[in-house]
């Protein structure tokens, strides 16, 4: 029997996704998936229309978010089982909006400076009402042929590090640990080698978070090279944590990740969401 495959990062059109939280859950399902998490970058606008379509489709969804949090590079939170109506993290997220708001418009000006002509009117347009991200701003220039791509838009103008990068955010890394914790759900340390961080540093990290309630880490990822892997499921197991896995989908954004296999057939077994299941506080 073919092992039950899962994907617990994705991103639909509430942040910077190309398919309605519908479409892929669908697409989930249609490629074979057993569960998805729906992770939308600090929004959970979609939560609830992503748990209706996996009853309409027979598919397990787990509710989901990743938040971003302060940092010299990127540290991201993902937030499982949370609860979609808590007022806790309601709050939050109009606070995290205006704040993404402030980001995305320092990001146009510094473009600007550069001569490169994106506005956040623009923005806001190409977000269609969701959160704004760095991937609308990534598809504008594509499209007014100030990039190649989205990805080249990134790796040249807006990664961190690069010309057009802000670094507002609205929370620290605890912060977004405690706010995931206030609705219900446990907190994941994600994608780790962007961190940036050395493995001493990254460990003194790890054990930070862990004191402040971080529950497991991003053991399965598109990116990792098998030695990244195995570093950061060691350091899971020497703080007791958890592993999840995803690949970081965002549709027609990222073509080249596929759900579910990443860029590289990559599998995220069932056995991983069972872990995560098992023994929640």
């Amino acid at each position: 029997m073919e092992e039950k495959r899962i994907d617990l990062h994705t991103h639909t059109v509430c942040s910077d996704g190309s398919m309605t939280p519908e479409e892929l859950v669908r697409h989930a399902k249609n490629s074979g998936l057993s569960a998805v998490a729906v992770s939308d970058h600090d929004t959970a606008d979609g939560v609830k229309a992503t748990l209706e379509a996996g009853e309409k489709y027979g598919i397990e969804v787990i509710p989901a978010i990743e938040l971003s949090a302060k940092s010299d590079t990127e540290t991201h939170i993902l937030g499982y089982f949370i609860d979609p109506d808590s007022a806790k993290l309601a709050d939050a997220m109009a606070y995290i909006r205006e704040v993404r708001t402030v980001r995305l418009g320092e990001t146009c000006e510094m473009l600007q400076k550069l001569n490169i002509d994106v506005t956040l009117d623009e923005v806001k347009a190409e977000a269609k009402g969701g959160i704004l991200c760095r991937a609308h701003i990534a598809a504008i220039m594509t499209r007014k042929g100030y990039s190649e791509s989205p990805k080249a838009a990134f790796q040249t103008w807006l990664n961190v590090g690069c010309p057009a990068y802000s670094e507002s955010q609205a929370l620290t890394d605890t912060e977004a640990i405690e706010l995931i914790r206030s609705a219900g759900g446990d907190a994941y340390l994600a994608h780790l080698h962007l961190t940036k961080k050395p493995p001493e540093e990254l460990d003194r990290f790890v054990r930070h978070l862990t004191e402040h309630g971080l529950t497991g880490l991003e053991g399965y990822y598109t990116d990792y090279t098998d030695a990244m892997a195995a570093e950061y499921r060691a350091l899971a197991a020497k703080y007791g944590l958890k592993l999840s896995g995803g690949t970081d989908f965002h549709g027609t954004f990222k073509p080249h990740i596929a759900i579910g296999s990443g860029t590289n057939g990559m599998v995220i077994p069932y056995s991983i969401l069972e872990t995560m299941k098992n023994n929640r506080t």
